[in-house]
């Protein structure tokens, strides 16, 4: 039982991307299942991943407490780079036509910069040893600053008549908030009101990886039907593609560095800081392409979440064996 553990632990991630893009060429080429199969499945993942998620966050938030909340110097760090790299490439598309193909990946980049923190980025920062409870405090942080800006930079780049930035401000509490907020407080409702359950609850919560492992495998599965369904060229798919892993690989090294750089920062702050600058909820990103600016941008958060977790993968594997994730 050991080694099974311990080979999921190491190869989790990758079992479950390629396991979510299997899955999706086979639904969609294969004549006698994409009739119907497709849309069934579709249907499924995109319903039962919040749900996951949920769940996941659930199991994490029993083991952090209120007081555990604090606000980190790094903190601080990451929200001003990610505000940064998302205004100023704003203000250059501004004097750039539509339609071009350097508006498009700079359109691209601002979304992989401002993207909130993945809701799962504390099962693997956890699992690197890093601080679970500084995790989820830059969630929190990182959310209510791009439901603020996201809407003021947005019509800038992409005016749409009568979306104003309340229209906006709400869309993105509503896609957002409830699956953060809702698991938090039924958490510590049941800390203060039955402290029993939470500790029973508390031996379970390293199931939270495993869930992750599949909600992963819907998530690769939907990123990938968008790529399929996006109609774009080879050649701006391959554009978006470098676009979105130097962002990747850009936020993954400036979170590290970041962390370190904060005063009396360590190791821990550095895996931390990390995974909450690279590690990006790719959901919310295919959306935020879709609903404000233009479909083609969407594929980036696709291609993003595939970037992400093969680091996540490499990670994990390293520190297993004993190595250190950081080099």
């Amino acid at each position: 039982m050991g080694k099974v553990k311990d080979f999921l632990d190491d190869w989790m991630l990758p079992l479950a991307m390629a396991a979510g893009i299997t899955l999706c060429l086979l639904l969609h080429f294969v004549p006698s299942l994409s009739s119907g199969a497709e849309r069934g499945f579709s249907r499924f993942a995109k319903d039962a991943q919040p749900a996951l998620v949920a769940l996941m966050l659930f199991l994490q938030f029993n083991k952090i407490s209120p007081h555990d909340l604090r606000f980190r110097r790094w903190h601080l760090y990451l929200l001003v780079f990610q505000g940064v790299m998302f205004i100023i490439p704003a203000l250059v598309c501004t004097l750039i036509p539509h339609g071009s193909t350097s508006r498009m990946l700079i359109e691209c980049a601002m979304l992989c910069f401002v993207c909130p923190t993945a809701a799962a980025a504390g099962v693997i920062t956890d699992k690197l040893g890093g601080s679970l409870s500084d995790s989820v405090t830059y969630v929190v942080l990182i959310n209510v600053m791009a439901a603020f800006v996201i809407p003021l930079v947005i019509p800038i780049v992409h005016p749409v008549e009568g979306v104003t930035f309340w229209n906006g401000f709400f869309a993105i509490c509503k896609k957002v908030f409830p699956l953060l907020v809702f698991p938090l407080l039924v958490a510590w409702a049941i800390r203060y009101t039955w402290h029993r359950l939470q500790v029973f609850l508390m031996r379970y919560a390293h199931w939270a990886f495993y869930i992750w492992g599949v909600t992963l495998a819907l998530s690769i599965y939907l990123a990938t039907k968008a790529l399929l369904g996006s109609g774009i060229s080879a050649w701006a798919a391959l554009a978006i593609c470098l676009v979105s892993l130097a962002c990747c690989i850009v936020q993954f090294i400036a979170g590290r560095k970041a962390g370190l750089a904060s005063p009396g920062g360590t190791k821990s702050d550095s895996i931390t800081a990390g995974q909450a600058l690279g590690q990006k909820n790719s959901g919310f990103l295919i959306w935020l392409g879709y609903s404000f600016m233009t479909p083609v941008t969407s594929v980036a958060g696709g291609l993003y979440s595939i970037w992400q977790n093969l680091v996540n993968s490499r990670e994990l594997y390293e520190h297993h064996k004993g190595k250190d994730p950081l080099r």
